[in-house]
C-alpha cells in the first residue's frame, strides 16, 4: 500500500476487504518511516516477504497523487 496517508490506507483496506484486516495482512510503515510516497510498497515488500516460497507470485501496487498507479508482478526465485 502507498505509505503517505493512514486515513487513505484504512479507507482502501476497508473497501477491499470489507473488514479491518490484521497488520500482518496489510503492513503499514508510516509509524516507522513516515511519508515515503510510492517507495512504501517496495519497503513493505522488503520487510514482509518471509512467507513467500520459491515460485510464489505476488503483485506490488503503488498509487499516489493524481490517481497515478504503478504495478509490478514478482515471482520468488
Amino acid at each position: 500500500m502507498h505509505q503517505a496517508n493512514i486515513n487513505m490506507n484504512r479507507m482502501v483496506i476497508k473497501f477491499l476487504f470489507d473488514e479491518v484486516p490484521s497488520p500482518e495482512r496489510t503492513p503499514i510503515l508510516l509509524d516507522q518511516y513516515a511519508n515515503n510516497a510510492s517507495a512504501g510498497s517496495i519497503i513493505a515488500f522488503h520487510l514482509h516477504n518471509d512467507g513467500l516460497k520459491k515460485g510464489d507470485i505476488g503483485l506490488i501496487c503503488s498509487f499516489g497523487a493524481g490517481y497515478s498507479v504503478g504495478s509490478l508482478l514478482v515471482q520468488k526465485a
